[in-house]
């Protein structure tokens, strides 16, 4: 397998302080103006993918069903994360680029 190049941007992001995590957090992020991007993982429950969806769609920002939440607490070196927030928009557009190139793979 080869390494997930979206995980890494993550690592990097969470290295540079653009990274919230964990559902209070992020959700806090998204409220206040923080989130660039928001990552729910794709095992996460529909509760918590049905509330990131609705608040990103009311406050206007793109989110994304991505990973699990093992691989997404992994790659900012927490344990499991259902969701988490990028908060730098530098870093935010960069992590798109990346889920674009693998969507077109």
């Amino acid at each position: 397998m080869k390494p997930d190049k979206v995980l890494s941007m993550l690592g990097i992001a969470t290295k540079a302080n653009g990274v919230v995590s964990g559902e209070f957090m992020t959700e806090q992020a998204i409220k206040s103006g923080e989130a660039c991007l928001v990552i729910v993982a794709e095992d996460a429950s529909d509760n918590t993918k049905k509330m990131f969806r609705n608040s990103c769609e009311f406050y206007q920002v793109k989110l994304v069903c991505y990973g699990t939440k093992e691989s997404l607490g992994h790659s900012i070196g927490k344990e499991f994360r259902a969701s988490l927030a990028i908060t730098n928009e530098g870093l935010a557009d960069a992590v798109c680029k990346k889920l674009a190139q693998i969507t077109t793979e």
